[in-house]
């Protein structure tokens, strides 16, 4: 069963909720530091993470790519705007598949939950149809794996 709770709100948005049993500080640090990300963030089994280029900063820049090692893939590239350390990250990523899809604004929040973390990641996307194509790529799937894998490390 999974742990993610993945809603749209109006035809814009997309707001994934997921908790972990670890703290705000690890949760965040997972997401901004290149040697973990490349270990957790793979999507489903059989898919690795090649390149991880990861600047994060306000103004900073990334660079995700990976690989199903079938000669398949993608990649993900973007700007920070925001980070409060272990609280919060806002930034701007669009995928390349090959084409560079339209810009996706993601305001991720890591608020302490106990003795863990509630995560709350809120997607704008610019349209109702390019939150659709998103969707349909499977991503909530992917999501969930990489972050039991995320889970399986602490």
């Amino acid at each position: 069963m999974s742990k993610l709770t993945l809603k749209t709100e109006g035809d814009r948005h997309v707001v994934v909720i997921r908790r972990f049993a670890a703290s705000p500080e690890a949760v965040f640090r997972a997401h901004t530091e290149p040697k973990l990300i490349q270990r957790w963030m793979l999507g489903p089994d059989g898919w690795s993470m090649p390149v991880c280029i990861n600047d994060a900063r306000p103004g900073g820049t990334f660079r995700y790519e990976w690989s199903d090692g079938k000669g398949g893939g993608f990649h993900i590239t973007g700007e920070f705007i925001e980070l409060v350390p272990f609280s919060r990250i806002v930034h701007v990523e669009r995928m390349h598949l090959p084409d560079p899809t339209p810009d996706n604004h993601i305001v991720t929040r890591f608020d302490p939950d106990g003795t863990g973390t509630l995560m709350t990641m809120r997607m704008t996307l610019p349209d109702a149809a390019t939150r659709t194509a998103m969707l349909a790529t499977g991503m909530e799937h992917g999501m969930e794996a990489s972050y039991e894998r995320f889970e399986a490390m602490n």
